[in-house]
């Protein structure tokens, strides 16, 4: 049988309990090159965290901070 690591959310670790949507710098590491959100299997992201950033990427995108789609 084949175990499978440890995987510890990084938001978790680094204590970060509120994601701000106007924080670009950070929502842009969990968006592929397409401007699609990355799933939480790629990210590590708990589920907490990943409905939150996912939350977070959609208002930013509201907002015109982020992209919709590449151009």
């Amino acid at each position: 049988m084949i175990k499978r690591k440890n995987k510890i959310c990084p938001l978790c670790y680094q204590g970060i309990k509120y994601i701000d949507p106007e924080n670009t710098t950070l929502l842009q590491n969990f968006i592929s090159g397409q401007f699609s959100i990355l799933p939480s299997r790629r990210t590590n992201l708990c589920r907490e965290h990943q409905k939150e950033m996912a939350k977070a990427i959609k208002q930013a995108r509201f907002l015109a901070l982020l992209p919709f789609v590449r151009k």
